[in-house]
């Protein structure tokens, strides 16, 4: 019974961020069929993926007419339409905006894609990297000398794409209310990159942020803001931004009263990160961690995702949840009256719950046109 219980939700089974999206509205209550293209393999063929949890699956022949049929008698019930496909592909099989709203003017058709509906890349192919290094997300990143660092698929797929796409859906959703009408959501995941860069461009702008990579506060130039190997090899990560976290830093660290340059003297960084590296690096992480544990020096291990779900932090919020015999993150974010949860088991029906009839569905398995 979560926030969005009673918004049904058409998924054309895709890769990373529009799963994502739907994980997300199905963690919040929201009831997820999953269209899976006959026929696929490769990543989207994982057993057991967390990015397709809670919601029943059943595949379509897309080649099909009674497939497409199928698409579109769902489309009739649907709160809202997820797609995934190059821009184009969801016209030329019969189940665009423009073949669907006619049967349901109140659909919210959300379409995910790396470079958008529209410009001159749009029929590109293109994954997260792409998309990152087109927003100029990505030549933010890495190490003064260093090519730039890609950041996992975090930023682009699921940051600037599944999240933003299912912001986009919230809001269609809250739009409709008064308007009573449906509309296309076109999220792309250039945009989404760009946009959390915003902060970016205002510190830029105001002459605190450098092009140049690892010169500046937050992107490992700074040596409070950065990670540290210890003795057993493995990090810490240190974010003592303001004056009162930097000053229980160098308490912490045995540094308080040496002979260092200021905090904001950016000539003298590299003395300040070989005097915290020198220290950091006579204890192991778990050692410095307990020594900053009940310190408000900002100073945290730096977790395998092995160790994350272990945490005591995040063992006590139920940050990470465990679904048959996988661990994984719990729904997220909390609410006070309608939480979100993982429903346990899919219907055995799920094309039953969605109107159609037994015989119907009998049928359309014996001819191939779902399984």
């Amino acid at each position: 019974m979560g926030p969005l219980h009673g918004v049904r939700v058409v998924e054309l089974a895709g890769l990373g961020p529009g799963p994502f999206a739907c994980m997300v509205l199905g963690d919040l209550g929201a009831d997820v069929i999953r269209l899976a293209r006959a026929g696929r393999r490769g990543l989207d063929a994982v057993g057991n993926d967390p990015l397709n949890r809670g919601r029943p699956s059943v595949t379509v022949d897309l080649k099909s007419p009674a497939g497409i049929d199928v698409v579109l008698r769902l489309t009739e019930r649907a709160d809202v339409l997820v797609e995934g496909f190059r821009p184009g592909v969801a016209e030329r099989l019969g189940i665009g905006p423009a073949d669907c709203t006619p049967r349901n003017p109140r659909l919210i058709y959300a379409r995910m894609t790396g470079w958008g509906q529209a410009g001159p890349l749009a029929a590109s192919a293109g994954h997260d990297i792409n998309y990152i290094a087109l927003s100029g997300a990505l030549g933010s990143m890495g190490r003064p000398g260093e090519p730039p660092a890609p950041p996992l698929n975090l930023v682009g797929d699921f940051g600037g794409g599944g999240m933003l796409l299912a912001l986009g859906i919230t809001a269609a959703l809250v739009e409709r209310e008064r308007s009573g009408r449906g509309q296309v959501v076109d999220a792309a995941m250039v945009d989404g990159a760009a946009l959390l860069t915003s902060f970016l461009y205002g510190l830029r702008a105001a002459g605190l942020w450098s092009d140049e990579r690892g010169a500046n506060l937050l992107d490992g130039g700074a040596p409070f803001y950065d990670t540290y190997e210890t003795a057993d090899g493995r990090y810490l990560a240190v974010g003592a931004l303001e004056p009162q976290f930097y000053a229980a830093l160098l308490t912490g660290l045995g540094l308080a009263g040496a002979e260092l340059p200021d905090q904001h003297d950016r000539a003298g960084w590299p003395v300040l990160r070989a005097r915290f590296a020198a220290v950091f690096a006579t204890r192991t992480r778990d050692e410095w961690a307990a020594h900053f544990a009940d310190v408000d020096a900002c100073v945290t291990p730096v977790l395998s995702l092995a160790e994350a779900p272990h945490h005591r932090h995040n063992v006590e919020r139920g940050t990470f949840t465990t679904v048959g015999d996988l661990v994984q993150p719990a729904p997220a974010p909390r609410f006070s009256r309608t939480p979100g949860t993982i429903r346990d088991a899919p219907p055995e029906d799920p094309l039953g719950d969605w109107g159609f009839a037994a015989g119907e569905v009998a049928e359309l398995r014996r001819t191939g046109a779902v399984c």
